[in-house]
């Protein structure tokens, strides 16, 4: 994919994903609208998929929604509620240290900067640029596996793992996409843009797309 594509490439993304439900995380924050709560949410997702996440979010935040009300819980209590996230038991324990540890150091309040939150533990950078971007609104690139997978197979970026796709989209990305780029590449990774076998045949992007590491298509 040519670079002066990519107006024209999201435009046709954000078309085709306005059929399909958002993402859980996205969903959070929308409904409940805290920093706290899209980082909570954001770690119960790791390795989880996105029905689970709704539901363990839902179970957690009606009984504890604020880091004080998730640190007074057990870590047995909070693996309960959570269950079954992928995981689970190990994410109890980081949810109920990161709670405590905000009451702190942070009189209960969450970073607002990506390099403060990574010194959490369970926190990668996938879940504090989603802190930073759907928690605060302030300028951050999410990439999950599937805006890793999806922009590489575009050709519009040509790295190695998330990490490395994150910086490479900072360098080139347009500034409106950073935010929406997550939320919209994750659902068009899940109902059409596939690991395995891409739907290609019913893909807008086809013209546009190099199509890098496909193998088979549907």
């Amino acid at each position: 994919m040519q670079d002066e594509h990519i107006h024209q490439v999201m435009k046709l993304v954000q078309k085709e994903c306005n059929q399909w439900p958002r993402p859980s995380v996205t969903v959070v924050a929308q409904q409940l609208q805290t920093p706290f709560t899209v980082l909570v949410s954001c770690i119960i997702s790791l390795r989880t998929r996105d029905a689970v996440t709704a539901s363990a979010s839902a179970r957690l935040f009606g009984k504890a929604a604020t880091p004080l009300a998730v640190a007074a819980l057990s870590v047995d209590e909070i693996a309960d509620l959570i269950y079954p996230a992928g995981f689970y038991k190990v994410k109890a324990g980081q949810l109920q240290e990161i709670s405590r540890r905000l009451l702190e150091e942070y009189n209960g309040v969450v970073p607002d900067s990506i390099e403060e939150l990574l010194t959490f533990k369970g926190v990668g950078r996938k879940t504090a640029n989603l802190v930073v971007t759907l928690g605060y609104g302030k300028p951050g690139i999410c990439v999950d596996i599937h805006v890793h997978r999806i922009t590489n197979r575009w050709g519009y970026v040509q790295t190695k793992n998330p990490d490395a796709t994150e910086m490479a989209l900072r360098r080139k990305l347009p500034p409106q996409y950073w935010i929406i780029i997550n939320d919209l590449l994750v659902s068009y990774g899940q109902n059409r843009c596939f690991p395995i076998t891409p739907a290609c045949s019913s893909c807008p992007l086809t013209m546009f797309c190099s199509k890098a590491g496909v193998t088979r298509t549907k």
